[in-house]
């Protein structure tokens, strides 16, 4: 089977040579593709400005999740799926919040091995 796969934001994805979301580059796509922007001014997300999330729920990437209802709605509002246990704590862990949290300190890893 021979074809190409290209993203909704227009990134193309190559088999070899990946170099999109490494661990080494953080950009996001249109960041690469736009420049960055200045200080203070950073995005959230590859879409800029980023999505409004409802109170109390999450952007899992198709739709935002409430973790009360467990219930996936699409970002007009539709119902998509319920969230099994596996993706309820991957959106929990991995996910944008609706709000905002203070997360305090955190020693950089060479800190906490230190004697």
């Amino acid at each position: 089977i021979k074809g190409k796969y290209i993203f909704a934001d227009g990134l193309e994805y190559e088999s070899e040579n990946w170099q999109y979301c490494d661990g080494y580059d953080r950009r996001f796509y249109t960041e690469i593709c736009n420049g960055l922007k200045p200080a203070g001014r950073s995005q959230l997300t590859d879409l800029d400005p980023p999505r409004n999330i409802p109170e109390g729920c999450y952007d899992c990437g198709d739709g935002f999740y409430n973790p009360v209802t467990r219930v996936v709605n699409d970002y007009q509002h539709r119902f998509l799926r319920n969230a099994d246990d596996d993706e309820h704590e991957w959106i929990l862990q991995k996910c944008r919040k609706g709000w905002d949290e203070i997360s305090g300190y955190r020693q950089r890893h060479q800190d906490c091995t230190k004697t």
